[in-house]
């Protein structure tokens, strides 16, 4: 049994008269310290799926089991404790607070984990050095560069040291030379044991992971293993 499992996930959602289903009878296992890719158009269901995995929403039919745990049913608040404990969230807007400090957006995480203030401030200043960002810690978002800003975004991510880093497009906004960096940090993670969930658009993105998913009209048209990074 993997971290997480989807089984029979479907999720419709209603439009006046019209139904639309995002999701139709995914089945889907993740196992612990897995780096896969999800692929596919617009529409194909990409970010519905992350959302489902992400516990950010709830299926209309079907279980999510993580850690062998059916959270499928759970409320807004439970689904809240399981991201802040389990997912760190990469996106590719960064999703920095703009008031806020490098070293602040890394400590903000762990305020709803109720970690001490010297504790939180400690392990973000860890984790600035981890991403080599350091001389950068009190600097706001709009002092940096895209692939600086993404950096904290990363640091971010780690701050309740999850277990799952969910990776939304994570190179979407940067430079390839930059794309690379950012791209070898998530290996490093997962050489690590974190277990990687990307989705993207980019297949040269998507073949450094150990597997790839292609979603096409809400179902797993195509599964793919990359041999070379197993």
């Amino acid at each position: 049994m993997g971290i997480i499992e989807l089984k029979e996930i479907t999720k419709t959602y209603y439009m006046g008269d019209s139904e639309i289903h995002a999701l139709s009878e995914i089945n889907l296992n993740i196992e612990k310290n897995d780096f896969i890719a999800i692929m596919g158009p617009s529409g194909s269901g990409k970010s519905t799926i992350m959302n489902s995995i992400g516990c950010l929403d709830t299926p209309s039919k079907g279980k999510i089991i993580l850690d062998n745990k059916n959270i499928s049913s759970l409320s807004e608040s439970e689904l809240a404790i399981i991201r802040g404990k389990k997912i760190g969230f990469i996106f590719q807007q960064f999703n920095l607070i703009p008031t806020l400090t490098a070293l602040e957006n890394i400590m903000l995480p762990m305020i709803f984990q109720k970690i001490p203030e010297k504790k939180r401030k400690e392990r973000a200043k860890e984790l600035l050095k981890l991403v080599e960002l350091e001389n950068r810690m009190n600097h706001k978002p709009k002092e940096l560069s895209g692939g600086q800003q993404q950096r904290v975004a990363i640091a971010r991510a780690l701050a309740n040291n999850p277990e799952i880093i969910l990776a939304d497009e994570p190179t979407g906004n940067l430079d390839s030379k930059t794309s690379n960096i950012i791209i070898d940090f998530l290996k490093k993670l997962n050489k690590e044991g974190k277990t990687i969930i990307l989705v993207t658009h980019n297949i040269e993105t998507a073949r450094q992971a150990k597997k790839i998913f292609y979603l096409k009209d809400g179902k797993i048209a195509l599964e793919e293993k990359n041999e070379n990074n197993n």
